[in-house]
């Protein structure tokens, strides 16, 4: 195979042809590039201005195909860029009909949009809705928490939400659905001490519903726990023939976590143990086992002691 043999000469023009080359290319890119082009990106809607006497549902996807004018530079990164900023809409022409041209809002659109690429259609034009009559509805709030506390401590008492229940309007269908309206995730950890906050509501998915008040006031008290020991009486249940029956120990002996704010107030009067007689009379058994039916709240049993007693029957 033949090898060309380049001069020095040589060589320097063909490098500098390759040169000249590449920097038109650039230039030529640049230049086109630059230049202004039509191109169609993918836009999410929301929607504003509400009619407050008339339930509505959209009949088309709350995604839109907008043509955008910008630059070849823009075309390029427009798939590329971070999630822009949805197109709002306004529902106020609602009231009287049952669509909205969005062509007639482009230049409030363009407004909220970057102005070096403003929006010249959307895709469809018109939207189009369904409409019933609007209820409202009330509906209580469950609390979504990931709670965590440090060693010892625990919740002491009834968790307060207020309000306790929200209002919600929209369609008579939609709303024979909703039981419950959750709160957005509470996150805390090492949690040491009562806890007073507000937590907002999950936000509504659809276009056609209204939640009030849009956050909730959520009381968490918290306290120390530490044990505590009592000697509770144990009542006997079930006697039906009104038998003569001695149980030993009358007395059992629980150990219990409360908290260090109602420590003082754990009595016996709280608590209630009972053993049933019918185990024996149905079921042969010779010792009866105790079973606590009353505990107050927020307590938790360590160990009852002894789990089962004796019994005598006078005759």
């Amino acid at each position: 195979m033949a090898i060309v043999k380049l001069s020095a000469t040589e060589r320097r023009r063909l490098s500098a042809f390759f040169t000249c080359l590449v920097l038109a290319v650039l230039a030529w890119i640049f230049t086109t590039l630059s230049n202004s082009y039509n191109y169609t990106v993918q836009e999410v809607l929301t929607y504003k201005n509400a009619p407050q006497k008339r339930a509505f549902h959209s009949l088309q996807p709350d995604t839109v195909k907008a043509t955008v004018q910008g630059t070849g530079w823009q075309m390029i990164f427009s798939g590329m860029r971070e999630e822009s900023k949805p197109i709002t809409i306004d529902l106020a022409t609602l009231e009287n009909r049952n669509f909205v041209v969005l062509s007639s809002q482009l230049k409030q659109i363009n407004i909220n949009k970057e102005l070096t690429q403003p929006i010249i259609a959307i895709d469809p034009d018109t939207l189009y809705f369904d409409f019933s009559n609007r209820l409202v509805k009330k509906v209580p709030v469950q609390l979504m928490s990931g709670l965590k506390y440090r060693r010892q401590f625990a919740v002491s008492g009834n968790i307060v939400i207020k309000p306790s229940f929200i209002t919600v309007s929209g369609p008579a269908d939609r709303l024979k659905e909703i039981k419950l309206w959750r709160t957005d995730s509470l996150q805390v950890g090492e949690i040491s001490e009562t806890i007073n906050t507000r937590v907002n509501l999950q936000s509504v998915k659809e276009g056609n519903l209204n939640v009030y008040p849009k956050t909730v006031q959520v009381i968490i008290p918290v306290d120390e726990f530490t044990e505590k020991t009592l000697e509770i009486p144990v009542k006997l249940i079930n006697n039906h023939n009104y038998d003569n029956v001695k149980v030993f120990p009358q007395r059992v002996k629980i150990t219990f976590t409360t908290s260090l704010s109602r420590y003082p107030d754990m009595t016996e009067d709280l608590f209630e143990a009972t053993a049933d007689l019918d185990l024996w009379r149905d079921h042969g058994y010779r010792s009866l086992p105790v079973k606590l039916t009353r505990v107050p709240p927020f307590c938790k049993i360590v160990k009852l002691s002894p789990a089962n007693i004796d019994f005598i029957i006078k005759k």
